[in-house]
């Protein structure tokens, strides 16, 4: 396969040849990086840009709130609520099945952590005291039963020979 990127014009510029055509198009099949559409912009100040940053974010702009601007370098990308893809309705019809998004919509900026095989954050259908009354419950009776088994110990009777 032929070079790919700046590593082959590299190395075609230390071999004192020229990159052919099959170098430059090589660097442009892989299709890396991000295109400058898809980096966050500048930190909105105004309301103009706050409106133009939702729109470029296919949002309302009464729902677009950019993440502040702390120097972490999130720019104008929305602040999406934490709800993760188990949380979305599985029998509707999305653009994507298995990610649960539609084409377009804005991603949270930790989508990865937020994905099926991850974190869930649907709401547990048991409250936080009934699951530790039932595992101290469940510990304690353990703990009951074992101490009964020092307590009375029992044996399986043997013949002699």
């Amino acid at each position: 396969m032929a070079s790919v990127g700046v590593r082959g014009w590299a190395r075609a510029l230390s071999r004192g040849a020229r990159p052919s055509i099959t170098t430059l198009m090589a660097g442009a099949r892989t299709a890396s990086g991000l295109s400058k559409d898809m980096l966050p912009g500048p930190y909105p100040k105004t309301p103009e840009e706050r409106a133009a940053a939702a729109k470029k974010y296919n949002m309302r702009v009464e729902d677009y709130e950019p993440y502040p601007d702390e120097g972490m370098g999130y720019g104008d990308y929305p602040m999406l609520r934490d709800k993760s893809q188990s949380e979305r309705d599985p029998w509707y019809t999305w653009d994507n099945t298995y990610l649960r998004r539609n084409w377009g919509e804005p991603m949270h900026w930790d989508f990865d952590m937020f994905i099926r095989t991850r974190v869930d954050t649907s709401p547990s259908p048991v409250d936080w005291p009934t699951m530790c009354k039932h595992l101290f419950g469940f510990i304690g009776f353990m703990l009951l039963l074992f101490g009964l088994g020092e307590a009375y110990p029992m044996y399986q009777p043997v013949v002699s020979v």
